[in-house]
């Protein structure tokens, strides 16, 4: 499929870029998309959680009251988990959320999030472009000029570009990733999704191997 290709100024310019239909317009696989951003936000789980158990509690050991003959329920020490202070039973310990995903699976989410963008007309190419020094306003502009502005973003161009990335981190919803990072969680959590035809050249080689 062909895509028209913008100017940073928003511009229509006469050359159409051709997106691989192996990439960017496949049947959506949702339960791939699920599995993959499952995995994406597990593994940036810290999973520290952790409440001290009866025999992490610190107190006395000496049982409280005789076994029998007092009227009441047998009990032990005062870390018995039923008394105020006591060690939590069955409490959360530390863990790993990260979940094995294979690759080919991986990859099918990130094609299906990419044709979905396709799809709903939310996949902008523009031509490759550079700051000479970091500059919010040049960059607010931009957004402008595509009239994404109010909408939160992903501008997809490559690392070598500092300046733009520095310029864009002052900008509430107004992401940048490098072709090589993008993945499946980023390309569905923002409205609109630009790629500049360098990254568009990347992403297809990445995901078509």
């Amino acid at each position: 499929m062909k895509l028209d290709v913008y100017t940073i100024k928003g511009e229509k310019t006469q050359k159409q870029i051709e997106l691989p239909d192996d990439v960017f317009a496949i049947k959506p696989n949702d339960h791939a998309i699920y599995l993959d951003v499952k995995r994406i936000m597990g593994s940036l789980r810290q999973g520290t959680h952790k409440s001290k158990q009866r025999a992490e509690i610190t107190g006395s050991t000496k049982k409280l009251r005789r076994q029998k003959g007092s009227g009441a329920a047998r009990v032990g020490n005062i870390k018995n988990p039923l008394f105020k202070g006591g060690g939590r039973i069955f409490g959360p310990q530390p863990r790993d959320y990260s979940i094995k995903l294979n690759k080919k699976v991986r990859v099918l989410a990130r094609k299906s999030a990419l044709s979905y963008k396709t799809l709903e007309n939310k996949l902008i190419v523009i031509e490759d472009f550079s700051f000479e020094t970091p500059k919010t306003k040049e960059y607010s502009g931009i957004l402008s000029n595509l009239k994404i502005n109010d909408k939160k973003s992903l501008m997809v161009i490559p690392i070598n570009n500092e300046n733009v990335f520095l310029s864009a981190r002052n900008i509430p919803n107004a992401y940048i990733c490098p072709p090589e990072k993008l993945n499946t969680y980023e390309i569905l959590n923002n409205d609109s999704l630009v790629i500049t035809e360098s990254s568009v050249e990347i992403i297809s080689k990445t995901l078509m191997n």
